[in-house]
């Protein structure tokens, strides 16, 4: 199944100030990340950004911060975006039906919030190179789990390739100079 810019919304999990520098290679998952909220902000593809406890988390990092709609960071409690019910009910208030995911940790919010948006009937996708755990092995456990869910996991480029859907598009050629 192709992922469709019309049909997607794009969440961001916990990519936090006090989280994002313990994970394992964290410069390629924020680089991953923003090239997705650039291709989602550039193809009207929706964004939320959670938050997990940002009094002792921090808040989203400033680099991605930067990137994100005013309106899209959402705070929660539970692991899962899909168990905090504000978030859920802002997903469904969307009307979408694909869901993007990439964050962080892969194991813990990513692994959960992926599987129950899949069991409340979403078409989930996981960027996973958009992803990471403190350990490595933690990462390539959960997206293997997910897989074997039936959720797909894909690649950044993937995923904003599958947006866009056609070359030569102004929104192409203002994309492409961030995969260059």
């Amino acid at each position: 199944m192709l992922i469709e810019a019309a049909r997607s919304l794009f969440l961001l999990v916990d990519v936090q100030e006090n989280l994002g520098p313990v994970m394992a290679e964290p410069r390629p998952v924020y680089r991953n990340c923003g090239l997705l909220l650039r291709a989602a902000a550039r193809l009207g593809v929706p964004v939320l950004v959670s938050e997990q406890y940002p009094k002792g988390l921090g808040h989203t990092l400033g680099e991605l911060r930067a990137l994100v709609p005013d309106d899209a960071v959402m705070s929660k409690m539970h692991f899962s975006c899909a168990a905090e019910p504000a978030i859920a009910d802002r997903v469904r208030g969307l009307g979408r039906d694909q869901i993007v995911i990439a964050g962080i940790e892969a194991h813990v919010c990513v692994l959960q919030t992926a599987l129950g948006f899949k069991q409340a009937g979403y078409d989930v996708f996981v960027a996973g190179d958009a992803c990471s755990s403190r350990v490595a092995a933690n990462h390539a456990s959960a997206l293997a789990r997910m897989a074997a869910a039936g959720i797909g996991v894909v690649t950044t480029e993937s995923a904003v390739f599958e947006w866009l859907h056609v070359a030569g598009t102004p929104e192409f050629k203002d994309l492409i100079a961030h995969i260059k």
